[in-house]
């Protein structure tokens, strides 16, 4: 009997061994990755429904050389406090170090060459996470010149210097178009992808793909095509990506990072296409009023008189992308940012077309049915900007290197931004539950 017993014994410590529950209930110890089941969001069994924020420098104030360990802790401890558990975070700039409007330090400085002490930082940053419970969305390429993304994929692969904001729009736009059709430089971003996804966390030991801090893996901020001729080759790289992603990690979610069909070339069918593709988990869209002139851009007085003609112009762009979509897969909006009054970029002044824009904003998430989700621009926390244009040794904000320091920034010091979020945030309590 005593064999039997020890028998029965090993098989059962075996079985533990092989399904993971050795060290205690594997229920118990088993990381809660968020899911996607019937068009909504869960964690476990309880439903997920977040207001966030873009925190793009998160990974660089986790690096022990370049950041400030002291100001990510007292950051992510507000965070937390205010309810903004979701954030949505650059994995790393690409290309040379001290360009005009680019972020610095760069993780990325050669294809597949990457800065070990950036890449430490984004390893203590998940962990940090991971200790307050608390969610990333990590976007791993950009179609903006800020962080490199394109411009330096195509700079690597033999295409020519990319233009900076200086030399205009247009220039950039025309260079950024042959991103999506240079099999060369697709590859140099999937290779980046497939590095970053199969990195193991030198600070947990674990490999990301097993970090509950991780909610989704993006292919990219704001991925466009650029021309009409570029509409397939986005899909196709988008699709291609997201399925190299599921390859390597079957945990966590994966996203594009789309604006809506003003990232699709203002094509409505060619959004709803990619984002029902069965490797594409949720739909993102974003809005800017004041980029894509829903206020008048003559006068700073308007930012506060045109919030009206903001809400409505955020309404109608929410719905047509629902209606299209019909809410098979959860909707993020994941970006969506208004100025200060007079466009001032100080923190503490006054933000009253803000406040009154996010409350719409919130109350058509919390309301609507539409919105799953959300990631305000951006968060600014304790950051004093000492300069309109960042420079080097400046505090990161929520605005990157090419923006204004201040403008779409909330600082900790909005104390009537924060009251608006706040009141956000202990509204949903009720609703993921």
């Amino acid at each position: 009997m005593k064999n039997l017993l020890r028998f029965i014994a090993l098989g059962i410590a075996a079985i533990c061994v092989a399904t993971g529950c050795s060290r205690g209930d594997a229920q118990t110890d088993a990381p809660q990755f968020v899911t996607v089941r019937d068009g909504e969001f869960y964690i476990g069994d309880s439903l997920y429904r977040f207001v966030g924020t873009n925190f793009w420098y998160g990974a660089i104030l986790g690096s022990e050389k370049y950041g400030d360990r002291e100001r990510l802790a007292r950051e992510l401890d507000l965070l937390k406090e205010l309810g903004l558990t979701n954030l949505r975070v650059l994995v790393g700039g690409d290309g040379a170090e001290g360009l005009e409007s680019h972020i610095e330090p760069v993780l990325q400085t050669a294809p597949g060459v990457y800065n070990d002490t950036l890449l430490e930082g984004l390893d203590y940053f998940l962990a940090e996470l991971e200790k307050r419970d608390m969610k990333a969305v990590l976007y791993l390429n950009n179609s903006w010149e800020w962080s490199g993304g394109y411009g330096t994929y195509l700079e690597w692969t033999g295409h020519g210097p990319a233009p900076l904001p200086k030399d205009g729009y247009r220039e950039y736009v025309d260079y950024a178009s042959q991103f999506v059709l240079s099999d060369s430089a697709r590859q140099l971003a999937l290779n980046h992808v497939r590095n970053m996804v199969s990195r193991t966390n030198s600070i947990t030991g674990k490999p990301y793909t097993e970090s509950p801090a991780i909610m989704s893996w993006q292919i990219a901020n704001e991925p466009r095509a650029f021309s009409r001729e570029g509409k397939r080759a986005l899909a196709d790289w988008l699709r291609t990506t997201a399925r190299t992603i599921k390859e390597i990690d079957s945990n966590h979610l994966v996203s594009t990072g789309s604006e809506g069909k003003y990232g699709c070339e203002v094509d409505l069918d060619l959004w709803a296409e990619i984002h029902n593709y069965p490797e594409i988990d949720y739909a993102n869209i974003h809005i800017w009023p004041y980029n894509w002139n829903w206020i008048r851009r003559d006068d700073p007085a308007r930012v506060v008189e045109d919030v009206d003609s903001a809400c409505r112009y955020t309404q109608a762009y929410i719905d047509e992308h629902f209606d299209r979509f019909g809410g098979a897969k959860p909707i993020v909006l994941e970006e969506f940012g208004y100025p200060r009054d007079s466009m001032a970029i100080a923190p503490g002044s006054p933000t009253l077309g803000r406040d009154r824009y996010y409350e719409y904003v919130f109350s058509i998430i919390r309301d609507s049915g539409k919105i799953n989700g959300s990631n305000f621009w951006g968060w600014g926390g304790l950051a004093q900007p000492a300069h309109r244009t960042w420079q080097r040794g400046d505090d990161y904000s929520g605005d990157p290197a090419q923006e204004d320091q201040g403008l779409n920034s909330v600082f900790a010091a909005d104390s009537s931004t924060v009251a608006v979020i706040r009141r956000m945030t202990e509204s949903l309590k009720n609703i993921s539950k």
